[in-house]
């Protein structure tokens, strides 16, 4: 249902630093790209994750309660994603490990704006 979401920013340069990296990890790249907005992923491929300067000019701010997951291939990509994401200016929200008991492995991350992610694997 979900074909792709934006998170705000305020530099979209440094944005595209950052999911250019994390993007390159999970073997994908831009899809989509204008002044003002980059989306990232694979045209009719899963759903995709675009950075935007925000269309009403306002600067852009962190939605509380709002995080968007990347689902990792295996545990050892968790892993590289959250180093790939602290190294190009993102900060840790969570290291790497399992959550709970049913198998969930997780890291949570900010991207430089502040926006949170997390990449995770099941089972």
């Amino acid at each position: 249902m979900i074909g792709y979401v934006t998170l705000g920013t305020n530099d979209i340069a440094r944005s595209a630093r950052f999911y250019d990296a994390i993007a390159a990890e999970m073997g994908v790249g831009r899809m989509m790209e204008f002044d003002t907005y980059i989306a990232f992923g694979v045209p009719g491929g899963a759903p995709g994750v675009a950075v935007i300067k925000p269309f009403d000019g306002n600067p852009a701010s962190v939605g509380n309660g709002v995080m968007v997951a990347l689902e990792a291939s295996d545990r050892d990509q968790v892993d590289r994603i959250h180093s790939i994401a602290l190294a190009h200016g993102g900060s840790d929200e969570g290291l790497p490990g399992p959550r709970g008991d049913q198998g969930f492995y997780a890291c949570y991350f900010r991207d430089p704006d502040g926006n949170k992610l997390n990449a995770f694997v099941m089972g």
